[in-house]
């Protein structure tokens, strides 16, 4: 599409002498190659906002109005303490630093259990932006921060609530079906040699339960409120079946 053979160069198209890292997510504007914005944050909420004019008949509202105050406020303990979390644990360059990581980022997933065992999102009973910024890191948990980045209290299946809440997000559409866990575990071992120096990527462990009853049908909720569930994904982003998760 963008007929480039590094991303860098769109970041170079807009600025020539850019000085930073070259990041993704990124929008890029297609009929003059150059980046737009990599501001991960603010983009799927500019999706939620700025652009909502081109969303599809019967888009669901991941941002509404009403819940945003409350959408905004999870999302930033979600980021900091979760997301950003594990890559606190994983780069610690002490143990004093490895430990406060680690209890930092398991007391905030004790705290965001304990608010999932009594409605079944994050936020109102649809799906919302803070269940699609908490997603990523669960999915993938055990893969790859439980054992490369020594998250290793519990597992993502030894933690009930949260467990049966990512395998709900994981088989509703939209979610799981571009998930591939082959990808997600090559890139971290391979790509962070300071953490992983030999490059050798971990045949396990098993993820086949990800496509298991999750139960949690039974707090109700409307998984895309009045809208309707997205199409299957296009033929580049279809992964294989299984995922795979075969450890």
């Amino acid at each position: 599409m963008l007929k480039i053979p590094r991303l860098r160069d769109a970041y170079l198209k807009r600025f020539p002498d850019y000085p930073k890292g070259i990041t993704v997510p990124a929008i890029v504007d297609i009929p003059s190659g150059a980046v737009v914005t990599n501001d991960f944050a603010q983009i799927t909420l500019d999706f939620s906002t700025e652009w909502a004019a081109y969303h599809r008949d019967g888009a669901p509202q991941l941002y509404p109005e009403p819940l945003r105050a409350e959408i905004d406020e999870v999302n930033r303990r979600v980021y900091t303490e979760i997301n950003n979390g594990v890559y606190r644990c994983g780069f610690a360059g002490s143990q004093q630093a490895y430990e406060a990581a680690y209890d930092r980022l398991f007391s905030a997933l004790d705290w965001v259990s304990e608010r999932l065992s009594g409605q079944r999102y994050l936020v109102g009973d649809t799906i919302t932006e803070a269940d699609v910024r908490l997603f990523p890191t669960l999915v993938r948990f055990d893969a790859v921060y439980h054992g490369h980045f020594k998250c290793n209290r519990q597992k993502l299946t030894e933690m009930p609530v949260l467990w049966a809440y990512a395998r709900d997000l994981f088989q509703t559409p939209g979610f799981g079906d571009t998930v591939d866990f082959v990808q997600i575990k090559q890139h971290y071992y391979i790509v962070h040699r300071d953490i992983n120096p030999t490059g050798i990527v971990p045949k396990g462990p098993q993820l086949t339960g990800w496509l298991t009853p999750h139960g949690r049908e039974a707090l109700g909720g409307r998984p895309f409120g009045d809208g309707t569930p997205p199409g299957p994904p296009v033929e580049a982003e279809r992964v294989p079946a299984g995922h795979g998760a075969n450890g």
